[in-house]
């Protein structure tokens, strides 16, 4: 009999006291590698991905009775974790915090660093409970500086550190890269954090405490502008889908409904090759475009033969040619796309997550996994995401030991619940209706026969 080989963070406990995407995805990673991960959040502030702007959308857009339970963003971030639903405002609240911080390995969270503070559950004070606890707190600007108590959200940010001055065209207004970027930074920033903690802690016998700042992090990403500025006294600028040395670059519509495909020429060669696989090689001794420099003074007048030819053929054709070619060319996939992309199937990124029939999700849905593998172990999505406060009691009785009497009377005084008190409003709108205010590009009434999971 083989035994499959354990996950590499089995036997870990991390508490995930975070909202949104960056702390919650990055826990949801550190669950898929076997860490038992338990979520908590407030009677009267839940998680906003369970209702509101950043929540997606409802199975079959249906809300049900328990609408907070359904929410696509929230199942997705958030699976394979328990639920605990504590009230932290008040003292009682912190002490079951407290106590479950005694016994475990990490904690996440993304408060601003007045409210840890004001607990007594910043580092210094963590630490005394448990010297071996790996903290990571991710905020808009890390502790410390003149705008560390600020709240921020990636949205903001993009524009703080630089991201928003350089995207958009030239001539144009400062422009968002997509929907919290620096979240997902974050993300990855916040699941390193925890692993590099918990080494340091196996090898120097104590935990430490990570302090990320989104900010910081989304400075690291336009490094190369701040280096220039440094250097050369380069103030940046933006120049839309171009380089500064490749050319042409760009992205170009194809045959279809708003179907595009983007490329990038970095030399001479490749410079030929596309001029072949367009049906003008001659143009590769033209000398208005025999040089980088030629075609970046002429990049006008390339993109509109470039974007002649590609009006004639549908964007995954524009792209396996190009490729074929030698010509780097990628084209752009929609979400519809992402799903039966054979790159992503071959992968196996979209795993199928199942739902106990009382959650009434259907029997499957599916749920992005991870970008990496592991040649040693198969990784796979463990559970479905809870439901809120799902795990009150068996986080209580079986990981705290507390007895019955004591969760009872912290039931009754409101301390753990198991319903929102006030539950975030989810849009009660038709797909069409989303469709017709731009929420959604489209729509297909046959998804769930297309995904196979009708």
């Amino acid at each position: 009999m083989i035994r499959m080989a354990k996950k590499p963070l089995e036997g870990i406990r991390v508490i995930d006291s975070s909202y949104v995407f960056a702390g919650p995805y990055a826990t949801g990673l550190l669950g898929d590698l076997g860490a038992e991960v338990i979520k908590i959040e407030g009677p009267s502030r839940p998680d906003f991905t369970r209702g509101g702007a950043f929540s997606g959308l409802l199975p079959d857009n249906e809300a049900r009775s328990d609408p907070w339970n359904r929410m696509s963003t929230f199942n997705l971030v958030n699976r394979g974790k328990k639920s605990l639903v504590v009230d932290l405002a008040r003292k009682e609240g912190r002490e079951v915090l407290i106590d479950l911080i005694k016994v475990s390995d990490v904690i996440v969270e993304n408060f601003t660093p007045r409210v840890m503070r004001g607990w007594g559950l910043d580092y210094p004070n963590m630490k005394k409970i448990n010297p071996g606890i790996v903290m990571v707190s991710n905020t808009g600007y890390g502790r410390g500086g003149p705008y560390s108590d600020y709240p921020a959200q990636a949205t903001t940010q993009e524009a703080t550190h630089g991201l928003a001055a350089v995207t958009g065209y030239r001539g144009g207004e400062p422009s968002k890269a997509g929907q919290s970027y620096v979240d997902f930074l974050a993300a990855w920033a916040c699941a390193s954090a925890a692993l590099l903690g918990l080494r340091y802690r196996r090898r120097f016998g104590r935990g430490l405490w990570a302090d990320i700042g989104m900010y910081q992090l989304g400075c690291y990403n336009v490094s190369e502008y701040v280096l220039d500025s440094i250097a050369n006294g380069a103030p940046g600028e933006r120049i839309g889908n171009r380089h500064r040395q490749f050319a042409p670059q760009g992205c170009y519509r194809c045959a279809g409904s708003d179907a595009w495909c983007a490329l990038s020429v970095r030399d001479d060669a490749e410079w030929g090759a596309l001029c072949g696989v367009i049906g003008q090689p001659e143009l590769a001794g033209d000398q208005r475009y025999s040089t980088a420099a030629a075609r970046r003074a002429n990049h006008d007048a390339i993109d509109a033969i470039i974007a002649r030819w590609t009006a004639t053929v549908n964007k995954i054709e524009a792209m396996e040619r190009l490729q074929a070619a030698g010509v780097a060319a990628g084209a752009v996939l929609d979400g519809r796309d992402l799903h039966f992309d054979p790159q992503l199937k071959a992968r196996g990124l979209v795993e199928m997550v199942r739902f106990p029939a009382e959650r009434e999700m259907g029997p499957c849905r599916p749920i992005i996994g991870r970008p990496w593998k592991f040649s040693a172990m198969p990784l796979a999505l463990r559970d479905p995401a809870p439901t809120f406060g799902q795990h009150n009691r068996e986080v209580l009785r079986e990981i705290l030991g507390y007895d019955e009497s004591r969760c009872a009377a912290l039931e009754g005084a409101g301390i753990i619940v198991d319903k929102p008190v006030k539950a975030r409003e989810v849009p009660n709108m038709s797909m069409d209706q989303r469709v017709a205010i731009g929420r959604l590009a489209y729509w297909d009434a046959d998804y769930k026969e297309r995904l196979g999971i009708a």
